[in-house]
């Protein structure tokens, strides 16, 4: 009855256990861990000590578990395994008869151990949850039945003692044996990959005192040392990477108050000066002016009209190839004259916006003699 009282106690203890769990996780970089349930596959193998009164080095022999378990919150798990192969059990000081000398003697037989384990990751409850961390220890209790059989050494022994007391055989078995059993014990993972850490677990298991075939008034122990794997089946949590946060917008720039250059100021647009000219031309000491060179003051008394603020110039010549200077003076201020008048009197011209000159045959404007018994008109 007390593996079955401890086995109860352990299951109430995880229940209570699991609800407290830390299921999320921030490391410094800020990303979000969230824990998920999964299962899982341990593989181990190691040795056993059996309880006994023989030599410890008498009492070790090989051992294996397996399991499979699930991971139902960061503290809370459990496992269905199963463990065996041998357990053992002996004396110091043994004969089979008297007189004989005394030896040590030790015997074996096999057995397989399914059972239920109810673990809690103390590394979790006291620390919170870190899928990041390295080493976890994790504390378990259970139970589950022991089934044992192949207990023919100590039959054997048993055979050749006359009395089976001495040796407190008084619970000898053979065939197959059925017994319930608890068990307790510690494990201590080394994380290695996301998925796969290395275990090293020590349980200690506790069953009827009729184990080993002898009567102690006590509980039979035996006690295993384990190494091996525990492989994760599946995502053991998600990842939520850190938003990537944008930068901050950069300020404006300052806006310094820039006057407005003034515009330049358009060139001055030069008024083009037009302007005509018209030579006057006479007969050989003659101020007269012909029909067909009235034609030409007409023409300049036009462009004197449509331009209001323009005046005429009229300089009156002689040729150097007649007469003389006198003659020549007066004949070229004559015609001169002649054309200011048909301005003025004929056409209304204001005599303020005529300049009259004479230059006699002191200056020749053309080359040909004869072109120089002219009056020449610039209106501008």
């Amino acid at each position: 009855m007390k593996p079955m009282k401890l086995f109860i106690a352990s299951a109430m203890l995880a229940m209570g256990t699991a609800a407290t769990a830390q299921a999320t996780y921030t490391d410094k970089d800020g990303n979000e861990y969230q824990f998920k349930k999964h299962a899982f596959l341990d593989l181990q193998g190691g040795a056993q000590y059996t309880l006994g009164e023989a030599k410890f080095g008498d009492l070790i022999s090989p051992n294996f578990q397996g399991a499979i378990g699930y991971q139902v919150s960061p503290v809370f798990g459990l496992r269905g395994q199963i463990n065996g192969l041998w357990s053992k059990g002996g004396w110091t000081g043994f004969r089979s008869k008297m007189g004989e000398k005394p030896y040590n003697a030790d015997y074996k037989f096999k057995y397989v151990a399914p059972g239920v384990d109810f673990m809690f990751n103390l590394s979790n409850l006291l620390c919170g949850w870190n899928p990041n961390r390295v080493v976890n220890v994790t504390a378990f209790a259970g139970g589950g039945l022991n089934v044992a059989w192949g207990n023919d050494d100590v039959n054997n022994l048993a055979a050749t003692l006359k009395s089976l007391n001495a040796y407190n055989l008084e619970y000898l078995w053979d065939g197959t044996k059925v017994r319930p059993y608890g068990r307790a014990g510690i494990d201590v993972e080394f994380k290695v990959s996301k998925a796969v850490s290395i275990m090293l677990e020590g349980n200690a298991n506790i069953l009827s005192d009729k184990y080993n075939s002898k009567k102690a008034d006590n509980p039979d122990w035996y006690f295993n040392a384990l190494a091996g794997v525990r492989i994760n089946l599946g995502k053991s949590y998600t990842k939520k990477e850190k938003p990537v946060e944008e930068p901050a917008p950069a300020p404006a720039p300052k806006q310094e108050y820039v006057a407005p250059k003034p515009e330049p100021k358009p060139a001055p647009i030069e008024k083009k000066v037009e302007e005509i000219r018209r030579d006057i031309f006479f007969n050989i000491n003659s101020c007269k002016i012909a029909p067909a060179e009235n034609e030409k003051i007409l023409e300049v008394v036009d462009f004197l009209g449509k331009n209001p603020d323009a005046k005429v110039v009229v300089t009156g010549y002689a040729d150097k190839g007649t007469g003389n200077d006198v003659i020549n003076d007066r004949i070229a201020a004559k015609r001169a004259a002649a054309v200011v008048w048909m301005l003025t009197k004929k056409y209304n011209i204001p005599s303020e916006r005529i300049t009259e000159e004479s230059k006699g045959a002191r200056v020749q404007p053309f080359a040909e003699n004869a072109k120089n018994r002219v009056t020449i008109m610039i209106a501008r």
